[in-house]
């Protein structure tokens, strides 16, 4: 027996059955990765896995035996239907209350341990691949992050190798202009936080100067739902202030925790116990220069279990 499925290429295929179990396991071994090409693609983790079943719909119809590489396979196909949403997420998005952040993950200890991985999902890096083409984006991460061929990456955006040669170049440069410096290491950034922390948790706004970069930019996201600042707060001074007048008015209820976000350390802000804002930050030189806060509850719900991301 054999059903007609269509390739991502829009190609229809006779499929013959009996392969159910072996596009499983290939699908399964690969799921992470898929995962991860998607999120940094999308900065969504919900429209990750969404992603990931458009991906399983259309691998599972597709003829194994004429697959070379089903690794890079699967990743066109992810990369395809993640650049549809994307183009679509972009309308959505202009139309967003206040900032809009990327959804944070409580991630795995491994992601860590990667240290370009855990650049290349971490908060200020998903917001400088915000302002790529989607097809400029697509292209950065599966050449830069992934390790991609040119020509794989043609046939996963729909261009010419040589026209991806030219995207990836303007895209690398486009990067490189606003990239953040590189940051310090985990254990550094984790200190930074500490002092942080106590320095909100004690209303010492000294302190609380004394860790921030002089140019430090807050962003939060609340998404029209929770309070949260509407524009960028830029400067030590207005950020501190801030902070620690609204700090000030909470009570014994309210507990500031570190979390590994998106490869890095940070804060979550639990009310009653329940979660009610992620903290993440970007730091250089051992001073704050970028903090993200995400109280966003649609946002949330990947920072109740670890969620693994592989390359």
């Amino acid at each position: 027996m054999h059903v007609t499925s269509t390739e991502p290429d829009g190609r229809e295929r006779r499929v013959e059955h009996g392969h159910g179990e072996d596009a499983t396991e290939a699908f399964v071994a690969h799921r992470n990765l898929l995962f991860t090409v998607a999120y940094e693609l999308l900065g969504s983790a919900a429209d990750a896995e969404d992603v990931l079943q458009e991906t399983w719909l259309r691998w599972a119809g597709v003829d194994l035996g004429a697959v070379r590489d089903r690794r890079a396979y699967l990743v066109r196909i992810a990369t395809r239907q993640a650049l549809g949403r994307l183009r679509a997420l972009g309308r959505r998005r202009e139309s967003y209350v206040g900032s809009w952040l990327p959804e944070p993950l409580l991630t795995a200890p491994d992601v860590a341990e990667d240290v370009e991985l855990a650049e290349s999902v971490s908060m200020a890096m998903l917001l400088v691949l915000e302002t790529l083409a989607p097809t400029e984006r697509a292209v950065f991460v599966l050449r830069e992050v992934f390790g991609l061929g040119h020509d794989e990456i043609a046939e996963a955006v729909g261009k010419s190798p040589a026209g991806v040669r030219q995207i990836a170049h303007r895209a690398r440069a486009h990067v490189a202009a606003r990239r953040p410096r590189a940051a310090v290491s985990a254990a550094d950034t984790r200190s930074a936080l500490d002092a942080f922390r106590r320095a909100v948790e004690t209303g010492d706004l000294q302190g609380l100067l004394d860790v921030l970069a002089p140019d430090v930019v807050l962003l939060g996201d609340g998404g029209g739902v929770k309070q949260a600042v509407l524009r960028p707060v830029e400067g030590a001074g207005k950020v501190a202030r801030l902070l620690i007048a609204g700090m000030g008015r909470l009570t014994s209820s309210v507990a500031l925790r570190p979390a590994v976000v998106n490869g890095w350390p940070a804060l979550v802000v639990r009310l009653d116990g329940e979660l009610d804002t992620v903290v993440a930050a970007h730091v250089e030189d051992g001073l704050i220069t970028g903090l993200y806060t995400v109280r966003n509850p649609e946002k949330l719900a990947y920072m109740d279990r670890e969620t693994r991301l592989s390359r």
